[in-house]
Formats: C-alpha cells, structure tokens, sequence
C-alpha cells in the first residue's frame, strides 16, 4: 500500500462532473484530490456530445440549474478560449407538423416565463438559420442559449486548471467511516486517502459508491448511440432537433428511443445522436439503433444521405427514476455529498453542480435550493429513520 494522503475532500470520478467539482471547491479555497479508477474522461464524459442546453428543459429545478450552469460556462469559455471548443451556436428546435409546433410555442412560452430566450421561427427565418433543412417545415424556436464543448477536452482543461491532485487508475473499494458514521475519506487499491468530505461523481457508476457508504441512489446506465460523419465544410449551423427529442428525454420507458439530433463541431463531422435505451452496461453495437439515427438526421437534412459516417460510439447515461441528479450532502452519510445522475445532461450542468457543491462543501449558502436534489429522497423508510 502507497503512503496515505490527507486532503479536504476526495472527489471520486474524474469525468465533467468531478472536474467541475474540484475546479469551484480549489478556488473555494480547499485541497482537493480527484480519484478515477479509469482516465480522465473515460466514462460517460468521452462519449459525450458536449451539449449545455436550456432548450430541452420544462421550468423547474433542471432549468434553473442550466441556466446557472451556462452562466458559468460562458465565464469559463472567456477564460478557456478556444482550448475547451466551447460554441456559442444555439439550439433550433424544429416542429415536424403543424400540430407540433403549437406544442411546441406552448412549451417555449413556459421557458420564456423561467428566463429562457426562446424565439419563434418563421419558415422563411427557419431557413435563413439553416439553409439544409428539409423543405416544407411549418417552424421552430430559436435558443440563443444553447451551447456545446468538446468534453474530454473540457474536463481535462478544467482538472489541470484546479490543482486538484489527480490519482487515475485508482478503484475505490471502501467509504471510510468514523465510528459515529461520518465519512473519513476513501480506501482505494492504491492506498487510503482520508479526508472530512467525499463527492460521488462517479456518474454510473454512482449507485455502486453510493453502496460503499451503505446507503441507496437509484442511478442506472441508459445507453445511448452517437453517429459521426467524414469531416464536412459547415453545413449544420446550430443544434438542431425535432421537437419530439424533449419527450424522449422525459420518458420512463426502457425501451429503444431515437430522436434525430444533427450539430456540426469545430472538427467538422456532423454529429448525430439521439437513441436512449435501458440495457444495464451492455456494450453490444446496435445497428437498428444506429439505422434509426441516420434514417432521423436525413430526414431533417437531406444532403446527409450523400454523407459518409467514419464511426459510430455508444455511451451510458447516468439515469435516475425523476429525471433530476443527486446534488448536495446526503443526511444519512455526514460527510458525503454526491454529484450524480444527470442523464444526458451532465456536460451542460456539470459547472452548476460544481459550484454547488463547493458551496456546500465551505457552509456558504447555496446559488440555488437543493432540496429537489436531495440525495435521500429515494430512501426507504428504514434509511430515512
């Protein structure tokens, strides 16, 4: 066993979540140690699409914590420049029938009221945004908000600039307790790392921590499908999706769902997304799933079926039974805080949820209300005793 090491908080997970976790808690003023028993960006984060959006979100808790977490990233980006290939694109959501876009103007009315800028888009405006877009669309809203990063990138950028010490290729295998229950710090493969405060940011993976501590967080995987094409000149100018994507991402059912989602990137491949299915950790390659996304994107840019797609990956998003993350301390664990189980999500809210937690972390008052997030509003009636 190596030397152990002393710290003020342990993050585990060293994909976007836990970067942006020891980012705000350093610059909060604390030592951090960030452990990941991978790479950084080796789970959910590197399968990612990068996407920070309000233009998926109903009013509520999610859009008030996108919307603060775009704030930050926008500070960010002013500080990262281009190293983090943060766009400032917006989003056009696309309503693929008449009916559909009266869902869709109700919807976007209800975003405006919580501070989202959500415009109405003509026809005619329609295709001056996107000239590409399949012909005889009835309309869409325009959110100037939306925006997307490179990942990977993004996450390993915002560790380095922490100062965190970073401890990759290390698997927790305990939460270390006191003997009244409070949280010590962790035990790792490679030695012990103790500490009055340990974040779960292990996305996924976040029930098996949560676990380790004895206590219950319903996170499960919900994989998902991204098709990526031969480098192109722009052709896709902002994100773009048909309306019924919100529905999908709202959806209990575990069953295969595809929605055509079509963004371009700095690089140049047009990225194209969105299935969601609940298969547990399977990584077998679906190709009904991958046939469905092209079938969707072409639809709504028909110059992609001359396109050539180089690569297809899969990724698994940390889904929770409300749709909401666990974010904040958990009452049956003093000491241990979680930052988990944002779904698709968790690239846009990564830099809320960072800031949160280390609010949190240092007994200031927190930017927003975490009770929807509380950690133990899962708990059974023997936990919550």
């Amino acid at each position: 066993m190596s030397k152990r090491l002393t710290c003020d908080v342990v993050v585990i997970g060293a994909g976007m979540v836990g970067a942006a976790c020891a980012l705000y808690a350093a610059r909060a003023g604390l030592d951090v140690t960030v452990v990941d028993r991978g790479p950084v960006a080796g789970g959910t984060t590197g399968a990612g699409e990068g996407n920070i959006l309000v233009s998926d979100k109903e009013p509520g808790p999610e859009l008030d914590l996108a919307l603060l977490s775009g704030r930050l990233w926008a500070e960010l980006a002013a500080e990262f420049g281009e190293s983090v290939e943060y766009e400032a694109k917006g989003g056009v959501v696309v309503a693929t029938s008449p009916g559909g876009l009266t869902a869709l103007e109700r919807f976007a009315a209800g975003q405006r009221a919580a501070g989202v800028t959500a415009r109405l888009v003509a026809p005619d405006t329609l295709y001056a945004l996107e000239p590409h877009l399949a012909p005889g669309l009835p309309g869409a809203v325009h959110y100037p908000q939306d925006a997307q990063v490179m990942p990977a990138l993004a996450a390993a950028h915002l560790l380095k600039a922490s100062g965190a010490r970073l401890l990759t290729g290390r698997t927790v295998t305990d939460i270390l307790r006191t003997p009244d229950g409070a949280v010590r710090g962790v035990r790792t493969d490679g030695g012990d790392l103790h500490a009055p405060a340990v974040v779960n940011a292990a996305g996924t993976w976040g029930a098996d921590l949560a676990a380790l501590a004895g206590v219950r967080l319903p996170v499960l995987p919900r994989r998902g499908f991204v098709l990526v094409t031969e480098p192109l000149p722009r052709m896709v100018h902002h994100k773009v999706y048909a309306a019924d994507y919100v529905a999908d991402v709202a959806s209990d059912s575990a069953a295969l769902q595809t929605s055509p989602v079509v963004e371009g990137t700095a690089a140049g491949p047009v990225l194209i997304g969105a299935s969601r299915e609940r298969v547990g950790f399977d990584r077998t390659f679906s190709r009904s799933a991958v046939r469905a996304l092209a079938a969707g994107a072409t639809r709504l840019f028909p110059f992609l079926e001359g396109v050539h797609a180089m690569r297809a990956y899969l990724g698994f998003r940390p889904y929770m039974p409300d749709h909401l993350p666990a974010i904040g301390p958990d009452p049956r664990v003093p000491g241990l805080h979680h930052a988990c189980g944002h779904e698709g999500a968790g690239i846009g809210l990564a830099t809320g949820t960072g800031q949160l937690i280390a609010q949190v972390l240092t007994d200031k008052a927190p930017d927003l209300d975490l009770t929807p997030f509380r950690p133990d509003r899962f708990a059974s009636p023997e936990e919550a005793a």
